[in-house]
């Protein structure tokens, strides 16, 4: 079963093509998704990868995390669920009291 890996404090110089090859030391890369601002386009500095099993996610976590590529150090970690905010998006009016 795919399993999605957080990695964080990306190089704005990195791109998908990259962050797939580092990945792939690691076992089979289904997807790399490096979130970007919906205005400009730039990288944010985190990224998700989708490992073809949770072993090869593990195992990437355990070898990435904290390690330097593109001058930047990276953090590594199991990805995390969605949460679910009822419709309502973070930081709305409707979470102000």
């Amino acid at each position: 079963m795919a399993k999605e890996v957080y990695v964080g404090n990306i190089s704005f110089a990195t791109n998908g093509d990259r962050l797939g090859e580092v990945f792939a030391d690691y076992g089979t890369v289904e997807a790399v998704n490096i979130i970007t601002d919906r205005e400009t386009g730039r990288s944010r500095g985190f990224a998700f990868v989708k490992m073809a099993t949770e072993e090869e996610a593990k195992s990437a976590i355990a070898a990435l995390d904290g390690k330097e590529i593109d001058g930047r150090q990276l953090k590594v970690n199991e990805a995390k669920q969605k949460a679910s905010f009822g419709g309502r998006r973070p930081g709305g009016r409707g979470d102000r009291e």
